[in-house]
């Protein structure tokens, strides 16, 4: 599931489940794995997907288990998110594909995404399928997402294609599907030149009241 590759000072963490890229157990297992390893040997992360879909969310087989399974799940799936979000160095994002709830929020925990237009489409559609956001979803689509366009992204459940999540706030760039990896990699590059340290102590200082309310929640 998980292919790491080391490109200079950045640490390519390449998710690709042969499916839709579900949040599942073994998808936190693995990207769990592969950041601890970026944390050894990295000054930039990228995070891929696979062609056609970054992540669908969590892994709707284990969340229709039962209360028990499904809380286990998110709560390990928001551990990772968090741990996205407070990351000690660059991480850029690369979505080749759809980015929908827990996938969409993988994209907001990161520091620059990167995307792909065509029928990709991103969003938080938990008001759809009749969910609320957990705190962790909640205050980092507060952080990220721009301020005018929260109510029909967070409460509505919009979903955009790539330029208009861009103007969202979920992408930060949308490139040709061909040229993707080679932007990602060139963007964290150029932010692996900065002083790790206090890249890590910025992040942390910027985003203090959504990092705070999250780890609240969390413990």
């Amino acid at each position: 599931m998980l292919d790491y590759q080391m490109h200079g000072d950045v640490a390519v963490l390449t998710m690709d489940d042969g499916k839709a890229n579900a949040v599942s157990h073994a998808y936190i297992d693995a990207l769990s794995e592969g950041l601890d390893r970026a944390e050894e040997q990295a000054k930039a992360i990228v995070l891929l997907g696979r062609a056609g879909v970054f992540s669908a969310g969590f892994d709707l087989k284990e969340i229709g288990k039962g209360p028990a399974e499904s809380k286990a799940l998110v709560d390990r799936g928001a551990a990772l998110l968090f741990r996205l979000f407070t990351f000690p160095m660059p991480v850029v994002a690369a979505s080749a594909g759809h980015a929908i709830a827990a996938g969409a929020l993988l994209l907001l925990a990161s520091d620059t995404r990167i995307g792909v237009g065509g029928d990709a489409k991103y969003g938080l559609n938990e008001t759809a399928i009749g969910m609320s956001l957990p705190p962790f979803g909640l205050q980092m689509g507060l952080c990220r997402l721009s301020k005018r366009h929260q109510t029909e992204a967070m409460i509505q459940a919009q979903l955009y294609d790539a330029e208009s999540a861009q103007s969202v706030g979920y992408l930060d760039q949308v490139v040709p599907a061909e040229n993707l990896d080679q932007s990602a990699i060139a963007a964290a590059t150029k932010l692996a030149e900065l002083p790790t340290k206090a890249y890590a102590a910025m992040k942390l200082d910027v985003r203090k009241q959504y990092v705070d309310i999250i780890a609240a929640s969390l413990a």
